[in-house]
């Protein structure tokens, strides 16, 4: 679509962006074989970002060093990438009960392009947000599915500057930039040319979550596979502490209440109290010395 404010054309050669030989009769098929279509596109998006693991591992690892050093991961996108990961960012504080500014989202266009479309906002290099808001010590996370998104590719080239390490997640190998860690994700054409809303941005939103949980998890947000550092902010979640106490601990759920109580309801105090049998108050400190981490003070406990 060429803009009529300024009339720039730009061809971007990327797979998301060619037509899809499976699906040129979408149009002129019963809707149960529409559907059919799509379903059998999005099929394909689990093996895409299956390819990629490896990358994407490095890139959790960066993340955690990250975090680890004091500094922060900032996932900058616009479009359906942007929203993604700003959706990404935000789930993770009541999920994992994380400082407010672990993860912070820089999407083209600020809030009003979240909820609708702002024109050209992504044709703007995102250089100027992350010159305000990151360090040498963060890891920026560029989410594009063509992969040369200038508000995302300003934003990277700017993180090299300040020394920061960075992440292109990206569903175009060919992309003009080269950051520590490309994580490419070949889902191909889509079921409509260049709609990438759709395979493309599948593929990134499993990314994200999986780059995100993997980050949690490796600082110690979780135990086994329990989510021991959620915020427990209404009923339902109440309920869920007493749940995951009682599925760590094997402990009657009388005396997981009783130890949430004694913590002051916090879920990780009780867990390496009930798991350790130390005092509520060595429970704590253990926990303060290892950053949080249930494992690394209940080993401590132990030692």
């Amino acid at each position: 679509m060429i803009s009529p404010r300024n009339g720039v054309v730009v061809r971007v050669e990327s797979p998301t962006e060619q037509r899809n030989p499976r699906t040129t009769d979408i149009d002129r098929v019963p809707t149960i074989d529409v559907l059919r279509m799509i379903n059998d596109e999005d099929r394909t998006v689990p093996a895409a970002v299956a390819q990629a693991l490896p990358d994407l591992a490095r890139a959790v690892d960066l993340g955690v060093a990250a975090i680890m050093s004091g500094g922060r991961v900032h996932y900058v996108g616009a479009g359906t990438s942007g929203r993604l990961a700003t959706l990404d960012a935000a789930e993770l504080v009541p999920t994992f009960n994380v400082p407010g500014d672990w993860f912070i989202a820089h999407h083209a266009g600020g809030p009003e392009a979240l909820v609708r479309a702002v024109e050209e906002v992504e044709d703007h290099s995102g250089a100027a947000q992350i010159r305000r808001h990151a360090t040498g010590k963060d890891l920026v996370v560029g989410v594009t599915a063509s992969g040369r998104t200038p508000f995302v590719i300003g934003a990277l080239q700017e993180a090299q500057t300040l020394g920061a390490h960075t992440v292109l997640v990206s569903n175009n190998a060919s992309v003009p930039f080269t950051p520590d860690v490309l994580v490419t994700l070949n889902t191909g054409p889509e079921a409509i040319a260049g709609s990438t809303r759709m395979k493309a941005g599948s593929a990134q939103k499993l990314v994200l979550t999986s780059f995100s949980t993997a980050v949690m998890i490796k600082l110690g947000r979780t135990y086994s596979n329990l989510m021991v550092s959620m915020r427990a902010t209404n009923a339902k979640l109440r309920g869920r502490t007493i749940r995951i106490l009682h599925e760590a601990t094997g402990q009657p759920e009388n005396a997981c209440e009783q130890a949430l109580a004694d913590a002051s309801g916090d879920l990780k105090v009780a867990l390496v109290h009930l798991l350790s049998g130390a005092p509520t108050e060595r429970a704590a400190a253990a926990l303060e010395d290892t950053k949080g981490h249930v494992r690394n003070a209940l080993d401590r406990l132990a030692g």
